[in-house]
């Protein structure tokens, strides 16, 4: 077994969650996503809360937390009795996208189902409500403590999650359970979801209202967005989870939110719900180098030349403007999201802050003799598992795009996966491969083989190999310098390319993937070129992967006992990061002054719309009922006397992560008044590092999504089936 040579202190036994985190009385807020065993702790009413903390969250009761919902990547919520959900438009971006065609285009122009009958199903939506969790951490380390390498360490942790996932579940009873890791090495809690596979599209804004400000918006204040769309989740008649059919009958939810129609003024306390993404703040300084050196610039640099040549392959082709759409829009939010955290990181100096911190926390162990028997080589042996981890940066990051975005080089190396596991007995194949399983793979990798545009191809297959001759050290990639290091490389990869994509297109069955009814040893002994490179190419990923498993086992000790040090040294505990588990983060409606002589108030209104509309900005388009409504003052009950007109956007100081899109914004007694869904571009670093000077979070107010709804959609019957009054 591996030893350490440190003692790990494991701070989770009996108290299970509540040890580690207690400590945080927030009044006014700081930093924090906090986990449902924490909510307890937190002093909810000083804060602002009217209600009974124990309404926002009972263990022992029903409370807001249960009519919170996973909806894929995002959050949503339940607004009545019967299954309604609010999100955002851009969590339902790719299910329009999937529904549309050019003759129905839900995207553009919108998508309103008058009664249950015509909701049209969220195609690739799946919907999770969280029932339990329990603390699995005992389970998960005893299993890592028989590890004989650091590689197996990693092994057998990802091996017990899912011995305990599967074990846990209970799918007759529509029980999914998932394992996730709180403090790394450290702390890994067991959660059970109940599942909702039957989800539908309800009501849509068009693009025009949903999208409104498109990219030149996008992680930017002041905001003017009606990001928001209506779904239903649908259950069999014995209510257990079930595929879509006309048989099934709308989901009960134990709670649903109540709809402020009056919404909030600035200054207003608020909370949030919600499952918010991967945040990594307690990681050490050679994580953020890593980060601000090489994954953040590359993966910003590639996202960008593919958002342009997809545009450039779309021109003025509907179709496959359509095509494109959800793919664009996905690689745009990311791109322009690290173009953020990269300015935050440097603007921030957090990278130095953070090497700063570690040489505090090196002099506080010396300073301890019983902490510096323990830990006194903790920062060296983290320096020394991220050298190899630099080395390979430019390779593994170039590999990880070049098999995920290739439809050619995604389905070559499944084939060569393939063939090297069906020679494996079906008890040592990893489980995509098992015999049980293999059906359902090969089916879902055909389907992303085939579904692939030529001149995109040719196009990136063309970059990445180009771009991989310029790699130097442990990151050269020697399957690629053989194969096209001639003095005319570049005419050498473009003359491959085209004879690859032009034999992968020329019948009606993609070649590589009918491999599958080949024997196992023929696949290896293939004379296809591509299968030949592929081999190459992952003889040195496969490495690289291995190294990447030695790396995460050394982390795994390392980080526990990093929080470990951290802890002692605070004197106080902290919340862990986020990582897709139900979150609690509160705030106030608040503006702020990203730069000098700039000062944001928190709340836009109708008025900037228009404003934008007028700018002849192609992102500012809008349907030409809302300016009519507009200038007929047709507002109802939503215009706001204070602010003189319809509120549109929030602003405020809550703290949240990617997966916060979606989420509920409830005021102080718990009613819904807002519907998370973004950040201000100084807040894209949040993931990395919060402040209240810069940390804002956006919403688009219910007021606008009330509006929109009544006037706009014509879909008065949602707001009567969600109890709002028009008077």
């Amino acid at each position: 077994m591996i030893k350490t040579g440190r003692k790990i202190f494991y701070v989770f036994s009996v108290l299970v969650l509540a040890t580690l985190f207690s400590g945080y009385l927030l009044s006014p807020p700081a930093e924090g996503m906090y986990p449902l065993s924490e909510i307890s702790n937190l002093d909810l009413t000083e804060a602002g809360l009217k209600i009974d903390p124990k309404e926002v969250y009972n263990p022992d009761g029903v409370s807001l937390i249960d009519a919170l919902v996973k909806v894929g990547g995002c959050t949503g919520s339940f607004v009545s009795p019967d299954g309604l959900i609010i999100t955002n438009h851009h969590c339902a971006f790719g299910s329009l996208n999937r529904a549309s065609t050019t003759e129905n285009n839900y995207l553009e122009n919108g998508l309103l189902a008058e009664t249950k009958e015509d909701e049209i199903p969220a195609t690739g939506v799946v919907c999770r409500i969280t029932e339990s969790y329990e603390d699995v951490s005992e389970e998960v380390l005893n299993a890592a403590d028989e590890a004989e390498t650091l590689a197996d360490r990693t092994k057998l942790i990802a091996e017990k999650i899912r011995e305990i996932e599967a074990r846990e579940s209970d799918l007759d009873n529509s029980i999914e359970a998932g394992v996730s890791e709180m403090f790394v090495g450290k702390t890994y809690i067991l959660f059970r979801y109940r599942m909702i596979k039957d989800v539908r599209l309800v009501y849509a804004p068009p693009k025009s209202i949903g999208n409104f400000g498109g990219e030149t918006d996008n992680w930017v204040w002041p905001r003017h967005t009606g990001d928001f769309t209506f779904m239903r989740a649908y259950v069999a008649p014995d209510g257990s989870a079930a595929e879509y059919s006309e048989e099934n009958v709308p989901f009960n939810p134990k709670k649903y939110l109540k709809v402020n129609p009056n919404g909030v003024d600035e200054g207003d306390f608020l909370f949030i719900l919600g499952y918010p993404a991967r945040t990594f703040r307690h990681q050490p300084a050679n994580f953020l180098k890593y980060q601000n050196e090489y994954q953040l610039p590359y993966i910003q640099k590639i996202y960008s030349w593919m958002i342009h040549a997809l545009e450039e392959i779309a021109g003025d082709d509907e179709a496959l403007q359509l095509e494109f759409a959800s793919t664009i829009k996905s690689f745009a939010n990311v791109e322009k999201n690290y173009r953020g955290k990269m300015l935050g990181i440097r603007r921030l100096e957090l990278v130095d802050k953070k090497y700063e911190e570690e040489k505090q926390l090196a002099e506080f162990i010396k300073s301890k003799p019983e902490l510096a028997e323990n830990y006194s080589g903790l920062f060296d042996e983290i320096n020394s598992v991220y050298e190899q981890k630099f080395a390979n940066a430019e390779a593994d990051l170039w590999f990880g795009q070049l098999f995920r975005r290739s439809k050619i080089m995604y389905s070559a190396r499944f084939i060569v996966n393939y063939a090297e596991q069906l020679q494996k007995d079906d008890s040592e194949r990893t489980r995509s491969y098992k015999e049980e399983k293999l059906s359902e793979t090969i089916t879902r990798v055909s389907a992303t083989a085939d579904d692939f545009n030529p001149e995109f191809e040719k196009r990136l297959l063309v970059k990445m190999f180009c771009d991989a001759l310029k790699f130097e050290g442990s990151s050269k990639i020697p399957a690629v310098e053989s194969k096209f290091g001639g003095s005319e490389s570049k005419d050498e990869i473009e003359k491959f390319v085209e004879n690859l994509v032009n034999m992968v297109t020329a019948g009606e069955e993609n070649p590589i993937m009918s491999m599958v009814a080949n024997d196992p040893e023929e696949i290896m002994n293939s004379d296809l070129e591509i299968i030949k490179l592929v081999m190459e190419l992952k003889e040195q990923d496969d490495k690289i992967e291995e190294q990447l498993d030695e790396f995460d086992g050394a982390m795994n000790t390392l980080l526990a006992d990093l929080v470990e040090v951290k802890r002692l040294w605070n004197e106080a505990a902290f919340v862990p990061d986020a990582n897709r588990t139900l979150r609690l983060t509160y705030g106030f409606v608040k503006g702020y002054a990203p730069a000098d002589a700039i000062n944001y108030s928190p709340i836009t209104t109708l008025d900037g719309v228009i404003d934008k509309a007028l700018t002849g900005n192609p992102d500012y388009e809008i349907p030409a009922k809302l300016r009519e409504l507009y200038e007929a003052k047709d507002f109802g009950r939503f215009y706001d006397d204070k602010l003189g007109g319809i509120p549109t956007g929030i602003l405020y100081n809550t703290d949240t992560s990617g997966g916060n899109s979606g989420s509920p914004i409830m005021d102080a007694n718990g009613n819904l008044v807002g519907v998370n869904f973004d950040r201000a571009f100084e807040a894209t670093i949040n993931d990395f590092a919060w402040d209240d000077a810069y940390s804002r979070s956006i919403g688009v107010d219910i007021r606008y999504v009330l509006w929109v709804t009544q006037k706009i959609g014509g879909a008065g019957f949602l707001l009567e089936e969600m109890g709002v009054s028009l008077k």
